[in-house]
């Protein structure tokens, strides 16, 4: 199994790059950038780093670990817009990009930017849409699309990418996983192994309905993952603050995380990214990502 790094799009580029070469040194497969503008809550005074700009300087400033979108929001930028973005991307990272892309939903942003956030029925329509256009653009000398929500003609994409893998964000069972099951290449979602192992089985009903093996899709998934270490009297309030939020914590003594993460890659999973918006700055940071990668991923 894989490990990749999250830096959080809320630090500033220079600690982003920190992280981005701290893992190419110290040999996590790759690097993730979500795709947001602010904070999905009320403080909207936290700056936020847009996610492809970001990527685009790791890409430029890296050469060995694969870096990626977590996701690329649908509902911010027309599909053919991203198609060239990712192009370029691809050709900076010498075909080390991963483009992901999800249907969109943090709704403060659409609120603020006045940027439309249909019904979830719609916005998964328009999504499906959109990964039949990325596709296209990338695969096709002139892509024609005529659908309800996006329409092109005779529409180049050039130079091609190399090499793109797409990599879709969802975990809704009754349409969402469909969607991937047609489409990706890679296939992400928050949770802990139970989880995934569930997911893993309503994806596979909807492999076999298109005639597709499961295994033929990369995973991954991401979870907060902390080892904590003696002493530390606020991890407590540190756990269970981020499950106050929805998020989903791996945190305990370096045994402890070891006996949970390890049950990852029986439950489908190819890879685990760790966000590190919980893990402090400086060299806070880099001790806690050393801690799990001495003490967790070298034994997994």
């Amino acid at each position: 199994m894989d490990f990749s790094l999250w830096p959080a799009a809320n630090r500033t580029w220079q600690e982003v790059l920190d992280g981005a070469e701290y893992a190419e040194r110290t040999g996590w497969h790759g690097v993730w950038i979500a795709d947001h503008f602010m904070q999905n809550g009320d403080d909207l005074s936290v700056p936020v780093n847009e996610c492809l700009a970001l990527i685009a300087g790791v890409a430029a400033r890296t050469e060995r670990v694969r870096v990626g979108s977590m996701v690329v929001g649908n509902t911010y930028r027309h599909p053919a817009v991203v198609a060239n973005q990712a192009a370029t991307i691809d050709q900076m990272s010498n075909g080390r990009f991963v483009l992901g892309i999800g249907a969109g939903w943090q709704v403060n942003e659409h609120e603020v930017y006045g940027i439309e956030l249909p019904p979830v029925r719609e916005r998964l329509a328009r999504f499906e849409e959109a990964c039949q256009v990325i596709k296209g653009l990338i695969s096709q000398d002139r892509t024609t699309f005529d659908g309800t929500y996006y329409q092109l003609t005779g529409a180049p994409l050039e130079p091609k990418p190399a090499n793109l893998p797409i990599m879709i964000g969802a975990a809704g069972e009754k349409v969402a996983l469909g969607i991937v099951a047609r489409y990706a290449d890679e296939w992400n979602h928050w949770g802990g192994p139970e989880l995934a192992a569930h997911k893993g089985k309503v994806f596979a009903e909807h492999c076999e309905r298109l005639g597709r093996d499961p295994q033929s899709v990369r995973r991954s998934a991401q979870t907060m993952l902390e080892v904590v270490v003696p002493g530390d009297t606020e991890a407590a309030e540190r756990k269970e603050r981020l499950e106050s939020r929805g998020g989903h914590v791996i945190m305990g003594s370096a045994q402890e995380v070891l006996d949970t993460v390890a049950q990852y890659p029986a439950a489908g999973i190819d890879e685990v990214l760790v966000p590190d918006s919980m893990l402090g700055a400086g060299n806070r940071r880099f001790d806690a990502l050393e801690r799990l990668r001495e003490e967790v991923f070298a034994k997994i």
